[in-house]
């Protein structure tokens, strides 16, 4: 998962759609609208053989557009997979164990910290992004009001990536952009119909193409 040169790009985080068959078409057909610099998987509930399943079926599908594929859940499956990186919500301590354990020969990063020193924490550990928001947590049309005001603060002050988690509407694309934070992600946003995911990831590169503030570093 790599920043832009000069823009914020966009991060998806995959839907629980059971036929993982299914999953990995519309995943596809997402990836198609546009840049993506990575694709997280989260395990919805599912268990150690169901996970590995869909990520078998998933992982070709994204890896072949060039955008990391990230697992949040069992670290063996990502393993066995053959994943990017891992996607950790549970810690500063989990995300250090993590990144001692995985980096760098995998993307380690996330956090979901929900105050400035939980932030902090997690960024002691070195991970390669440290995230605002659970993949989760898109519950509201707008992105939480924490998310972005972390955001805009750790994109000001810290030089480690940040990805800021937005909400079920792309109507606030250029405000989560403004932050400053190199990334911003959507899961229900773009996957809530899928057969409009690909114009949706397309509509959100041409709102950070026009707007996004241009990165100087």
């Amino acid at each position: 998962m790599t920043a832009s040169t000069n823009r914020c790009r966009l991060v998806l985080v995959t839907p629980d759609i059971a036929d993982a068959s299914e999953l990995a078409g519309i995943v596809e057909g997402a990836l198609r609208g546009g840049d993506v610099a990575s694709v997280i998987v989260p395990q919805h509930g599912l268990d150690e053989k169901s996970f590995q399943k869909r990520c078998e079926a998933l992982l070709p599908v994204i890896q072949a557009t060039g955008a990391a594929a990230l697992i949040a859940g069992d670290t063996r499956v990502a393993g066995r997979v053959r994943a990017d990186g891992l996607h950790i919500e549970v810690g500063p301590q989990a995300m250090m164990e993590a990144v001692k354990q995985h980096a760098p020969g995998l993307i380690v990063g996330g956090g979901n910290a929900r105050e400035r020193h939980a932030a902090l924490s997690i960024g002691e550990a070195q991970p390669d992004y440290v995230m605002f928001g659970s993949i989760t947590g898109d519950i509201k049309p707008e992105p939480h009001s924490k998310n972005i005001a972390l955001g805009e603060w750790w994109a000001d002050m810290i030089e480690l990536p940040c990805v800021v988690m937005g909400g079920t509407s792309t109507a606030f694309v250029e405000e989560m952009a403004q932050t400053g934070a190199e990334f911003i992600a959507f899961g229900q946003a773009v996957f809530s119909d899928p057969a409009n995911a690909p114009r949706v990831v397309a509509e959100i590169n041409a709102v950070l193409d026009e707007k996004a503030p241009r990165f100087g570093r």
